[in-house]
């Protein structure tokens, strides 16, 4: 029996607060992709490292959890979903708790080279001509080979004045603060605030959210030299 043919991957790295996940799943909902959120996984390990008292700071510990990490991920952009084990944990991987022990669990080299022969298997298998994958090291070591490589990224102020209008619970400044504190962990790891070679970067400082769709959209059909929609 001869093998399906690969969809159309699409590569989108970018920081936090640029519009990456959700300009991502919208671009995909309106080309009919597949969606891949790849930081719902270290979210999502980060979540049971945090239910199981795990110290984070502890490669040995972290690299364990991987053991029986039952992890899965809607990638239908319209039925987005996150579960390890039997637990619904997709409101819970936003919690500020999560997102303070996520660096340190995303470091530790183990868990970067499973998670991310991990997402090259679920781009790989699914149902739909084309997946938008998108992290922070999608570009550069998930998928170097992708058809479509974009880097999403935006000025620092107009990245926490989107960031404080999410989170409405704390204020601008705790806010603020959070964001620059996970780039500083973040470009520990990976670089994701420039352009790796044959990259296209899309700049959504000046861009509203639909302005900010069509330019991924319109990089994915000039590098494709194909219309999806």
């Amino acid at each position: 029996m001869a093998r399906h043919a690969l969809p159309t991957l699409v590569a989108i790295d970018g920081p936090a607060g640029s519009g990456k996940s959700s300009v991502s799943r919208a671009a995909a909902r309106r080309l009919g992709f597949a969606y891949l959120d790849t930081g719902a996984a270290y979210r999502a390990l980060a979540w049971l490292a945090l239910d199981r008292n795990t110290d984070s700071s502890q490669a040995d510990a972290v690299t364990a959890l991987l053991k029986d990490f039952d992890y899965s991920i809607g990638t239908d952009p319209d039925e987005y979903f996150v579960t390890v084990g039997e637990t619904d944990v997709t409101d819970a991987i936003r919690s500020p708790e999560v997102s303070a022990a996520v660096s340190a669990v995303a470091r530790v080299p183990e868990v970067r080279g499973a998670l991310t022969e991990l997402f090259r298997s679920l781009a790989a298998n699914v149902d739909r001509p084309g997946v938008v994958v998108e992290g922070r090291d999608i570009t550069t070591i998930v998928a170097p080979e992708a058809e479509v490589r974009i880097l999403l990224t935006a000025s620092e102020e107009a990245r926490m004045t989107r960031r404080s209008a999410e989170i409405t619970t704390q204020s601008a400044e705790t806010v603020a603060e959070q964001l620059r504190s996970r780039d500083r962990a973040d470009s520990q790891v990976v670089d994701f605030m420039s352009a790796a070679d044959g990259v296209i970067t899309v700049d959504s400082t000046h861009l509203d959210f639909e302005q900010t769709i069509e330019a991924v959209i319109d990089v994915i059909h000039t590098r494709t030299k194909r219309t999806f929609e």
